[in-house]
C-alpha cells in the first residue's frame, strides 16, 4: 500500500508486544462507537462542516473490524533492522509493463502536461510516474469506504492522533460537496489516482480540465493537476532534475562526505545520506555520471549508494526531497525518478 505520506505513516505503525498489550485499553477509553462520532461533532462544526452532514452519515456507520485487523498487522522492522538492496525493488517497480503503461498515459495526456508542467514546473514525467506507482495508472484505488474505514480506526483508539484528523478532513469533502461513492480508497484513507490522505486532498487537489471540481477519481486532468500542485507545495524547483546515477570510484573516502547532522524526520532515509555538495565538488571527488546528463555544477546533491559501494550510486538533489515528501522511502523515490525517465525516452 503507498500513498502520498501513507508510506511514512504506516512505517512508524511497527507494532509491539506493548502495543498490542494496550490497544484494547485504548479502545475501551475511546468508550461506544457511537458516543464517540458524536464527540466529533465540535470539532466538525470549528470545521464549518454543518449538522445536517454529519446527521446523514453518522447513522450508516459501523466498526469495520478488518480495517483494525490490517491495521494491526504492519510489520514492525524496528530502527536497527537491515535495510535490503536497491535493484530487486527497482526490477519489480521499474519494470517494462510500467515503463509501458507509463509512455501510453504520457502520450494520451501530453497536451494537459505540457501545460501543467509550464505553470508548475513540476516535469510532465514525474507526474505519469506517480500515478503509475501510486495506482499503475488508475487500474486499481481501493474499495475500502474512507468514512466507515477512518471512523473504525479513529474510535479503535491506538492511533487516534493520526486518523481522527483524516476522518473529519474526510467529513469535511462530504460536506463540501464530494459524493460519497467517490469516498473510497485503501484501509488506511488514501483515495483518488494519486492516493492522497484526505487532508493532503483538502490542501493541494486542483481541477485540471476546467468544469469546476477537483476529482481525482475518475480525471486524469485534475489527479495530474494535483499531483504538480502537491510537488509545488512541497518546494520542486523549475528546472533541476531529480537526480543522477553515478559511479563513485575505488578507495573513496566516504567518511570525508558523512553528513553532520541528524535528520529531524525519517531517519532510517536520511541517515544513508551524505552531506549537500555542489555537483562540481562532487566531480572533482571523482563521481562520473553513469546515465544522464551531469546537472550544472551549482546545483546541490547528496550521495546515496542504496545497493553498497561498487554499484550504482545517485546524486540526489533538492526535488528528490520533494519526492520523498510524497513518500518518506528511498526505494520508492529512486523507482519514482527511474520510471519518469524511462518514460520519458
Amino acid at each position: 500500500m503507498r500513498s502520498s505520506t501513507l508510506f511514512l505513516l504506516l512505517g512508524l505503525a511497527a507494532i509491539s508486544a506493548g502495543g498490542l498489550a494496550t490497544h484494547g485499553v485504548a479502545a475501551q477509553e475511546g468508550g461506544d462507537f457511537r458516543s464517540y462520532l458524536e464527540s466529533l461533532r465540535p470539532k466538525a462544526r470549528a470545521m464549518g462542516i454543518r449538522d445536517a452532514t454529519l446527521d446523514g452519515v453518522f447513522p450508516t456507520l459501523t466498526p469495520n473490524p478488518r480495517v483494525v485487523q490490517l491495521d494491526q498487522s504492519q510489520p514492525g522492522g524496528g530502527a536497527y533492522s537491515p535495510i535490503p538492496n536497491f535493484e530487486p525493488y527497482r526490477r519489480q517497480h521499474v519494470d517494462a509493463a510500467r515503463i509501458s503503461r507509463g509512455r501510453a498515459a504520457y502520450l494520451a495526456n501530453r497536451g494537459r502536461l505540457q501545460r501543467i508542467e509550464a505553470q508548475t514546473g513540476v516535469p510532465e514525467e514525474i507526474m505519469v510516474a506517480i500515478y503509475g506507482h501510486e495506482t499503475n495508472y488508475g487500474s486499481y484505488t481501493g474499495d475500502f469506504d474512507l468514512i466507515r474505514s477512518l471512523a473504525t480506526l479513529s474510535h479503535e483508539g491506538r492511533r487516534r492522533a493520526l486518523f481522527e484528523p483524516e476522518l473529519l478532513a474526510t467529513l469535511k469533502m462530504l460536506d463540501d460537496g464530494v459524493p460519497r461513492s467517490r469516498l473510497v480508497g485503501s484501509w488506511a484513507g488514501a483515495t483518488g489516482y494519486p492516493q492522497f490522505l484526505p487532508s493532503v486532498y483538502l490542501r493541494v487537489a486542483r481541477d485540471g480540465d476546467g468544469d469546476g471540481r477537483a476529482d481525482i477519481w475518475t480525471s486524469e486532468a485534475d489527479a495530474l493537476a494535483s499531483i504538480a500542485n502537491y510537488f509545488v507545495n512541497a518546494g520542486w524547483r523549475r528546472g533541476e532534475p531529480w537526480g543522477v546515477a553515478v559511479s563513485v570510484p575505488g578507495g573513496f573516502d566516504r567518511v570525508r562526505v558523512a553528513a553532520k547532522t541528524a535528520p529531524a524526520r525519517c531517519p532510517r532515509v536520511f541517515n544513508r545520506h551524505s552531506r549537500w555538495l555542489n555537483m562540481a565538488e562532487w566531480r572533482r571527488l571523482g563521481l562520473s555520471a553513469a546515465g544522464g546528463a551531469w546537472p550544472g555544477d551549482t546545483v546541490m546533491a547528496t550521495l546515496l549508494e542504496p545497493d553498497g559501494p561498487g554499484k550504482t550510486a545517485y546524486l540526489l538533489t533538492g526535488n528528490y526531497r520533494a519526492i520523498l515528501d510524497y513518500n518518506c522511502s528511498n526505494f520508492y523515490a529512486l523507482s519514482v525518478g527511474l520510471l519518469a525517465d524511462a518514460i520519458k525516452q
